[in-house]
């Protein structure tokens, strides 16, 4: 355990000595700034708008509640893909990969703990963002998000999926290839979830089936679809008012197959780059 530790440690110094985390958070503090001046305009003028209904008034905060839930998740996924990318296929093709091979370590181990460092960084980015936006909903304007316990770790798992993959495809392609095919299994998963949400609105059996095997071949889509179902008030999810609102949501299924794609996965990328000519 304590080399993956050390490798942890490392990734997170190579991080912030490449100045990516502190990229990372100017970039997530830039977003809640631009969401709290949004939100702020919304609540203010909000009563004016709707009156005493506070059904009504509480339906348009969860919806400009989930927007932003929605671009902090489209964040983290976009961090997850592209900080750990390059990791290892940069390092096999500069040769910079020999040095720490060569230590008394494992390969697996070199893996894992820049797995696990990837991983840490990603949380903590979601962490801000998205608890940034709760609070900023919570003291401007007393809205409570439903379920957030639900909702965020569902979050985090699709985004240890997209590192989980990025890291995996290290071990075989290119940073280029790697990044087109993590991104590109990402773009599939959200048409996919599409897809089927579509075609159970439609009532065609056939779309819907097309929407599930794609996101069997890749849950990142499901995992957020249950997360914002989670997160907003039954009566939004029974009523599909919304474009965060599913009309056809994924079951807790989904976060066993999800569990056991990264596990998996991260099998297959262990076993690729122990075979790998370094």
């Amino acid at each position: 355990m304590a080399p993956i530790l050390t490798i942890c440690h490392l990734t997170l110094h190579e991080a912030a000595r490449r100045r990516i985390l502190l990229a990372s958070l100017i970039c997530g503090l830039a977003f809640l700034v631009l969401f709290g001046i949004g939100f702020h305009f919304v609540v203010r003028d909000l009563p004016s708008q709707v009156g005493v209904d506070q059904i009504r008034r509480k339906m348009i905060l969860s919806f400009f509640t989930q927007a932003g839930l929605y671009a902090t998740n489209f964040l983290a996924v976009m961090t997850a893909v592209l900080l750990p990318v390059d990791t290892l296929s940069g390092e096999i093709a500069s040769g910079t990969i020999q040095t720490v091979a060569s230590k008394p370590i494992r390969r697996s181990q070199i893996v894992l703990g820049k797995w696990l460092g990837f991983v840490v960084i990603v949380g903590a980015y979601l962490a801000l963002v998205a608890g940034g936006v709760l609070l900023i909903v919570r003291l401007r304007s007393g809205y409570l998000v439903p379920n957030i316990y639900v909702g965020l770790p569902l979050m985090f798992l699709e985004s240890v999926l997209l590192v989980t993959l990025s890291i995996a495809g290290g071990t075989r392609f290119s940073t280029v290839t790697n990044g087109v095919l993590a991104l590109g299994l990402y773009g599939l998963a959200f048409l996919g979830g599409w897809v089927e949400q579509i075609g159970t609105i439609a009532g065609n059996d056939t779309a819907r089936t097309i929407g599930t095997v794609v996101s069997l071949m890749m849950p990142s889509e499901s995992l957020w679809q249950l997360a914002a179902h989670n997160m907003q008030p039954p009566m939004m999810g029974a009523l599909t008012i919304s474009p965060f609102s599913p009309a056809s949501v994924p079951t807790l299924a989904v976060v066993f197959w999800a569990a056991g794609y990264i596990v998996t996965v991260m099998a297959l990328s262990l076993w690729r780059f122990s075979k790998r000519a370094l």
